[in-house]
């Protein structure tokens, strides 16, 4: 195959991945709404074929509503509240499933096609085979977070289900992403970028992914229903209680007080580390508009998570800050390749140069 052939497959592959890229980013929106309405606990059922299709009749509703009315979320927060009620909340929990199906069909179908047409090269099937599988225990995670919700005393899923099944889809999404960009602009080992930025580039993402990962306990603790005031929590900068349980790490995931202000901790952080890589840009070979894209990120990011935390976590602002973070990750990441994968300047030549002669003969 000659180079132009294999640089258009490449092309070819990659913009499918940024597509599916793009349909799980989607999905963790999604995902957002479903938990901040509580529609996820709508559907008592794990039918991975016969779920994609709804309720068709008023009898399949009823028996449907019925087996929602034995949780404790109907009889503790939703009570009374009727078939059209449910209905709402269902159809959100069932749209969240059923767009899990089409990024299943949407990554397996072209991969097949792809992989029998020789356009994908054979360094890359087992990574991509394996990604999808992940992409497959992805929903069977989904599931074992739903169903911690079913236990007595409960409304609402287990926080550390929850982060689990947020930080695999975001695994998912960035392997896909980088593997989808490493097609665009191929390792070179001409790398001329200095350790320092690529290490300040591994920091952003690193707080990144934390400053996320304490997120998904803010929200699986409703840990944003307090403390609604900023920079301050209840008058303090260090509030009051973020060491009262034993042993003390359990506080990281279990202690709302501590959750929050480690989550603004991390947050603040990673403002400042993604504001000093987007202002040493420009001296570091990264390219004008990726230094731009990430000051407007993190400085976006920072205020909607402020304004979520103000207002005491609005679905469509908090579904703005969890677009957000991901949109975050992606320019970090986005960043990180391009310094990983810098290639030497073409030399210049010298004014006034010219070509050796050639020896005679």
């Amino acid at each position: 195959m000659d180079r132009a052939a294999m640089r258009r497959n490449r092309r070819i592959v990659a913009i499918w991945l940024f597509t599916v890229a793009a349909m799980i980013l989607v999905m963790i929106i999604l995902g957002g709404v479903t938990r901040l309405t509580g529609s996820g606990l709508s559907i008592m059922e794990w039918a991975p074929v016969s779920g994609a299709l709804p309720p068709m009749s008023d009898a399949e509703w009823h028996h449907l509503f019925d087996l929602y009315k034995q949780i404790p979320q109907y009889s503790l927060v939703n009570e009374g509240f009727g078939l059209a009620g449910f209905k709402h909340i269902f159809w959100l929990e069932w749209i969240h499933r059923l767009w899990g199906r089409l990024i299943g069909l949407a990554f397996l179908v072209p991969l097949v096609w792809l992989g029998l047409t020789g356009r994908i090269e054979r360094r890359l099937v087992p990574r991509l085979v394996l990604l999808f599988v992940l992409g497959g225990l992805q929903g069977a995670v989904g599931w074992f977070m739903v169903a911690s919700g079913f236990l007595p005393d409960t409304t609402s899923v287990s926080a550390y289900r929850l982060v689990a099944h947020l930080v695999l889809a975001l695994a998912l999404y960035a392997a896909i992403l980088w593997t989808a960009l490493s097609l665009l602009r191929p390792a070179s080992r001409r790398v001329v970028v200095p350790l320092a930025p690529r290490l300040l580039a591994a920091s952003c993402a690193i707080m990144v992914a934390l400053t996320i990962v304490a997120g998904g306990f803010m929200a699986g603790l409703h840990a944003g229903l307090t403390y609604n005031t900023f920079p301050l929590m209840d008058g303090q900068l260090v509030p009051d209680g973020w060491a009262r349980l034993q042993p003390v790490l359990r506080n990281l995931t279990e202690n709302v007080t501590a959750v929050q202000f480690d989550h603004r901790l991390l947050a603040t952080a990673t403002l400042i580390l993604v504001t000093l890589m987007a202002a040493l840009g420009p001296r570091i070979g990264l390219p004008r508009s990726i230094s731009i894209a990430l000051a407007v990120a993190v400085g976006c990011q920072y205020a909607l998570g402020v304004t979520t935390l103000l207002l005491v976590v609005p679905v469509p602002v908090a579904a703005m800050h969890q677009a957000g973070a991901v949109i975050l990750l992606t320019t970090v990441l986005v960043a990180w390749h391009r310094l990983l994968h810098g290639r030497l300047p073409k030399r210049p030549c010298a004014k006034g140069s010219r070509a050796a002669a050639p020896k005679p003969a």
